[in-house]
């Protein structure tokens, strides 16, 4: 079975954790004191989040089209506004921060590669917008629907992985018929 761009960038991120922390336990090592450090004390880190002194947790992970799917293994609700906005992409990286009010804030930090695909609004018989391209169909996010105002039948350019297969497709540009 081929690799998917998803599991490429789970990859990635985890040895981007991994380099952190070995850079962690060389710094560590090389200062020899355990008292020395207030870094070390300020940030705590593990395989999954950081946590930092204000109280914030950070957390990264890949976007699957409608969440975040943290290296800790949760699923965090990503907002279809801000998704749409951003034209995220199924595979992109993202950084979650977690306030110590409660409040979510996400960032893209590294997308996938990207295709455009050409194709055209369809309803479901569930009554689901997605877009029918290149002899597939994608789902869509209802905010871009609803942001760009698309009908069924309209002409819609959406973004998928270069790589892989995608369920999602992020709306681009839309030609109203």
């Amino acid at each position: 079975m081929a690799t998917n761009s998803r599991t490429l960038a789970l990859i990635k991120q985890r040895l981007d954790e991994a380099e952190r922390n070995i850079q962690y336990v060389k710094h560590a090592l090389e200062d020899g004191d355990d008292e020395g450090d207030e870094n070390r004390s300020q940030i705590t880190e593990n395989a999954n989040t950081e946590e930092l002194t204000t109280g914030e947790r950070v957390i990264e992970g890949v976007f699957d089209g409608k969440n975040m799917l943290g290296n800790d293994q949760e699923e965090y609700p990503v907002p279809p506004n801000y998704a749409s906005k951003s034209k995220l992409v199924e595979g992109d990286v993202m950084k979650l921060t977690i306030g110590a009010d409660g409040g979510f804030t996400y960032k893209q930090i590294r997308p996938v590669e990207r295709k455009r695909l050409i194709g055209t609004m369809v309803v479901d018989e569930e009554g689901a917008f997605k877009v029918k391209a290149e002899g597939r169909i994608y789902d869509v996010l209802l905010a871009s629907v609803t942001f760009y105002q698309i009908e069924e039948g309209d002409e819609v350019t959406i973004l998928v992985p270069n790589r892989g297969e995608a369920e999602w497709g992020a709306v681009e540009h839309v030609t109203h018929k």
